[in-house]
């Protein structure tokens, strides 16, 4: 029998090999079994992440929410160790969320996301012990259904693909801090759960041609907290570089220009926090989008995808501690911040030099239009020094506040504050306190809709000291909590994608009392007669103003502003900032 045994070991071994390919052979994706021509539908999607959950332990897939499409969304989780309670993770390993099909035309993350988590769990690759990933299989799942094959004009493939607004037609990368979709509020309470370390969303890019698949846009550094921007700029982007183009595979930022060839140079786009990497990482959360270069074929963009995703995995393993140091003490240092920056603008007096392999743009004459158009010449490739933007600098800022306080009518803010897992305290009872309270001043409101809303900018303010008396049920908000980027951005008016300039609070910009000149004409007078201060600065504002002094309404419109009569509650900013 023993002249048998390793025979027998070899049918053994042959038998356990033909199970795992049996195992394994049967998870082929959409876009493999096409060779590369097509990507999965939505229900294609879903059911592969299902199969492979119930194949693998180490994969488990759930569903968390609401979309407008009707429908939930899903997250999957790969852990070695099938363990699947996040709070657990994050104390042993490093999380990495992987968002997918956010403009489901943009498909290329959807498909290079089912290989990389079908090879990780079939062990065709090996994922670094010390790290877990998570995924939105298609976060826009409206989107995703609204299938078609023309939409994006000017990419080339898949065959067809989903649309770019959600089941309301809503962009959803522009929804991050207003939450007007489903899919972002239930994308604001899957963050909270896992609370990545890393986050990267896949995207295709548009604006000009160049001879790169890849490019990247990482979050903007110099807004995130000093020691993470700092290594996110100096180690950790560049390693992720470096490492990709050792691979083969040559990736350049986002050619963040439009109808302009990036030849003299161009800037990086700044992620404020109405888009994922910009609402990420007020949760000092490292973060990128992965841009592929809509003119490449579907299958190259797919495979420069993949292997991105795999590069930024195992070089962010590699660099695990750091990473979670480094966010820690993020978390640690900004509640010694005093200030907290809410503007920014390029900083043009910095550059760095960046080769960049582009095709030289010629002018010709249209055939439909006679004028100069652009064109590109695949048949010209360089390779150049251009100069490269991509530091800026805080151009306003404010105090940080000890908390604070919303009276509880505004609960379309109480319900942004529990979905971002915000901790505040509910009054108990009345409660007078001294506080700076904010009156607007100026702003400008666009002209035109965009994304459901007509947006405030340039917002200014005056802040006076004033004592008020704040009831039952109001919330008193610390700003010493993980959240205090995300108060600091969104309940400062004056901060790009505040609430404010998100239209929360547009009751407040209208007066709901007034006057009939012909009655108020004498109250005006005897105002004017009681007070002398108040008729000095009068006269000289007529004497100075002509078109004010031609204008008889807008004269009493002055005194009736300046009077007892005028509604406290016209442009007082209804959010009060507790000093001390």
């Amino acid at each position: 029998m023993r002249y048998l045994l390793f025979p027998v070991l070899l049918i053994f071994l042959w038998s356990c090999e033909t199970k795992k390919e049996a195992k394994t052979g049967n998870f082929s994706t959409h876009f493999e079994n096409t060779k590369g021509a097509e990507t999965a539908t939505y229900l294609q999607v879903i059911d592969f992440y299902i199969r492979i959950a119930k194949e693998f332990p180490q994969v488990n897939i759930q569903t968390i929410g609401e979309t407008d499409s009707g429908r939930p969304l899903h997250l999957v989780t790969l852990n070695p160790e099938s363990d699947f309670n996040f709070q657990k993770i994050r104390q042993e390993k490093l999380v990495i969320f992987i968002n997918n099909g956010i403009h489901p035309g943009e498909s290329d993350g959807i498909d290079a996301s089912m290989m990389l988590f079908r090879d990780y769990a079939t062990g065709k690759i090996e994922l670094p012990e010390n790290t877990v990933i998570v995924t939105i299989p298609v976060y826009n799942v409206g989107g995703a259904l609204n299938r078609n094959s023309s939409s994006r004009a000017n990419q080339e493939g898949p065959a067809s693909y989903g649309f770019r607004g959600n089941a309301k037609n809503y962009d959803l990368n522009r929804d991050f801090i207003k939450n007007d979709s489903k899919n972002a509020k239930t994308f604001a309470q899957i963050f909270q759960l896992v609370k990545p370390d890393i986050f990267i969303d896949t995207h295709v890019s548009n604006g000009a041609d160049y001879q790169y698949t890849l490019t990247h846009l990482f979050s903007q550094h110099d807004k995130m907290a000093a020691p993470l921007g700092r290594y996110l700029d100096k180690q950790w982007r560049p390693g992720i570089e470096k490492t990709l183009e050792a691979s083969g595979e040559a990736i350049t930022p986002y050619v963040n220009v439009y109808n302009r060839p990036p030849d003299n140079g161009f800037s990086q786009f700044m992620d404020h926090p109405r888009y994922s990497t910009g609402y990420t990482s007020l949760w000092n959360t490292l973060g990128l989008m992965i841009e592929t270069h809509m003119l490449k074929p579907y299958k190259d963009r797919v495979a420069a995808t993949y292997l991105m995703l795999k590069t930024i995995i195992e070089y962010s393993a590699s660099e695990s501690t750091t990473i979670k140091e480094l966010r820690n003490k993020a978390f640690e240092e900004q509640l010694q911040l005093k200030n907290y920056p809410i503007r920014w603008e390029l900083d043009t007096t910095r550059n760095r030099m960046l080769e960049f392999r582009g095709y030289q743009a010629d002018t010709l004459e249209s055939q439909i239009t006679g004028l100069p158009r652009l064109k590109y010449n695949r048949e010209k490739p360089f390779t150049k020094q251009l100069p490269y933007r991509d530091h800026y600098i805080a151009s306003d800022s404010v105090s940080i506040p000890k908390a604070y306080l919303v009276p509880r009518s505004w609960d379309n803010v109480k319900e942004k504050l529990d979905l971002n897992n915000v901790t505040y305290t509910v009054l108990q009872r009345d409660t007078t306190m001294t506080v700076a309270s904010y009156r607007i001043t100026d702003y400008k409101t666009g002209t035109s809709a965009y994304e459901g809303h007509y947006p405030h900018f340039d917002t200014r303010t005056e802040s006076r000291i004033i004592t008020r008396t704040f009831g039952e049920g109001d919330l008193l908000i610390p700003t010493a909590q993980p959240a205090m980027r995300y108060l600091m951005e969104t309940l400062e008016p004056t901060a790009v994608d505040s609430f404010f300039n998100w239209n929360f609070f547009d009751t407040v910009l209208q007066r709901k009392e007034g006057f009939s000149s012909y009655v108020f004409e004498d109250a005006a007078i005897e105002l004017l007669e009681e007070n002398p201060e108040l008729a000095a600065d009068f006269r000289e504002k007529q004497q100075s103003d002509q078109e004010f002094a031609a204008n008889p309404y807008a004269q009493l419109e002055w005194i009736y502003e300046r009077s007892p009569n005028y509604e406290a509650a016209h442009l007082q900013y209804p959010i009060y900032r507790l000093l001390k």
